[in-house]
């Protein structure tokens, strides 16, 4: 014991203010290249604050463009093994967004985008409609195609037409499918006026019991359709990230920067596309710079992901040439091997400080993307500035991700890869068959991979990734809710109701942290144990 005379215990807080600073280490003084070099988020903590408040009140908003906010910062990237539709769309309910590959044909990556924004609707404002001469087997190539069978029938088969029927999948159940729609379609329908508000039409779908509601004018032309579908997933999914104005999930779409491109985004926006990510591991380059400049021209409405970038002088240049968000990581994915084979790149978390603490002057979000491989590296990487977390490793094995599951070495796993990869680069070259996604085979298609690295013209082709498997996490429906939670507690235990005040309590100082040495990331995990079981979510 101390022989030093004891302080009275309620003069603790009167003390610890005569300190001249503050426990642990500032974000600048944490991220200082200078002392510390670079650092991943494995090389530090944050240091816990003072809970005052339960989990479920932590408000996990985040902006992930500057005219874009998701309930949760959760994207899949845009991976051809990681996001295709049933990814995007998940996502999208789950709170987050998922960004459709474009190592697809442009074709195939409009569809997807389509059946995104037809999943989840206010008024349906475009719906699908056949007239009374198309047949059963019509209605079948909707649902194969988008996923729903209630569609109605007007004498023109287009909205705007006379409202004449419509047809659902108990229709044209054991109905041969040359039958005419004009002999299977319900002609006694419950309908709502032109002008009628979305509250009031709602309310008349749930008390009608159909399974939609066509908006006629006056005269009974079809405007637009509610679906009761929707109305269970209002209630099923009350963080999906949608539209305000239209209620529709967000969609987006990575393209590259090259000349087809702006054929395949032309595609895209006629599809919905609300966000679209400039697709490129080094995103400092005159293609993406005029790609982008005209993008803002031609589609002002189009919000614009550009990167890859991890420094400020990148940031600034995408900036100036008008981006809405911007992507930060370089070689730091679980499957990329840049930083190995190129020499260049940057540690993740001293990239997302640097960027994020240049673009926020703007007004322009940052993504960190790559490197995240648990709960922690969110919360580290929102702490850093960013707005919202890309996944890759983390969603792949997943049961929406693209592919079949098959066993290796006894274990129960999908094919990942990254799109450095050569197996990416040869994606779609004559001869090679190979293939890992669920997109159809519809012929060539422009690589995405090749051009992502910009290796379009060159005999040999130089891998910045890898192929490999990941095991079985089953579905999104339980790990991204995983993922919420824990991002919920993390920000209990720091001691911050939201992301915003997360982000306001680095730069005030309040939030610190604390370097860890070798031994103390080894202190941190679990050891000492002969065997042990690891759940992460129950």
């Amino acid at each position: 014991m101390s022989s030093l005379p004891l302080l009275d215990p309620s003069t603790a807080l009167e003390h610890l203010a005569l300190y001249k600073r503050g426990d642990g280490l500032t974000v600048s003084e944490l991220i200082d290249s200078t002392v510390n070099g670079g650092l991943t988020y494995n090389d530090f903590l944050i240091l816990p604050g003072k809970i005052d408040f339960g989990a479920t009140e932590v408000v996990t908003e985040s902006q992930i463009t500057r005219n874009v906010v998701l309930k949760t910062p959760f994207m899949s990237s845009p991976m051809d093994t990681v996001t295709e539709k049933e990814m995007a769309i998940n996502m999208a309910l789950l709170g987050g967004i998922g960004v459709i590959h474009h190592n697809q044909s442009a074709k195939e990556q409009a569809e997807m985008v389509r059946a995104v924004k037809r999943h989840e609707n206010g008024f349906i404002t475009d719906p699908v409609v056949l007239s009374p001469k198309h047949i059963a087997a019509d209605v079948l190539d909707v649902k194969a195609r988008l996923g729903f069978c209630g569609i109605p029938i007007t004498d023109t088969g287009a909205v705007g037409g006379k409202l004449l029927g419509i047809v659902t999948g108990r229709d044209i159940q054991f109905q041969s499918p040359n039958t005419p729609l004009s002999e299977l379609m319900t002609t006694t329908l419950v309908t709502a006026p032109e002008g009628v508000t979305l509250v009031e039409a709602n309310t008349i779908l749930r008390d009608s019991k159909k399974g939609k509601l066509p908006i006629v004018d006056s005269s009974g032309r079809l405007v637009s359709l509610l679906a009761r579908s929707d109305l269970l997933k209002n209630q099923n999914f009350p963080l999906a990230s949608k539209r305000p104005e239209t209620k529709q999930l967000y969609a987006a779409a990575a393209i590259g920067t090259r000349p087809a491109d702006r054929d395949r985004l032309d595609l895209l926006v006629k599809a919905g596309l609300d966000i679209v990510v400039l697709d490129s591991s080094q995103g400092n380059s005159i293609f993406q710079i005029d790609m982008l400049r005209w993008i803002k021209k031609t589609y002002p409405q189009l919000e614009v992901i550009a990167g890859n970038v991890v420094t400020r002088e990148q940031a600034a240049t995408l900036i100036h040439a008008g981006a809405d968000g911007l992507r930060v990581g370089m070689g730091s994915g679980s499957i990329c091997i840049t930083q190995e084979v190129m020499a260049v790149g940057r540690p993740q978390a001293t990239a997302v400080y640097a960027v994020s603490e240049f673009a926020r002057k703007f007004g322009v979000p940052v993504i960190a993307d790559g490197g995240i491989s648990n709960v922690g590296h969110v919360v580290k990487a929102l702490a850093l500035g960013a707005g919202a977390v890309m996944m890759g490793g983390l969603l792949a094995g997943t049961t929406e991700a693209p592919g079949e599951y098959f066993y290796h070495e006894g274990k129960r796993v999908k094919a990942y890869r990254g799109m450095g990869s050569i197996e990416a680069m040869e994606q779609g070259k004559p001869g090679v068959s190979k293939t890992v996604t669920t997109a159809s085979k519809a012929g060539p298609i422009d690589n995405a991979a090749t051009s992502r690295y910009f290796s379009e013209s060159s005999a040999v082709k130089v891998a910045q990734g890898v192929s490999g498997d990941v095991q079985d996490k089953g579905s999104i429906h339980a790990f991204l809710p995983y993922l919420h939670a824990g991002l919920q507690h993390s920000l209990q235990d720091i001691g911050v109701k939201n992301v915003v005040a997360l982000q306001a309590g680095v730069e005030s100082k309040n939030v610190r942290f604390e370097l860890r040495t070798a031994s103390a990331q080894v202190e941190g995990g679990v050891h000492g144990l002969n065997s042990y079981t690891k759940r992460l979510y129950a």
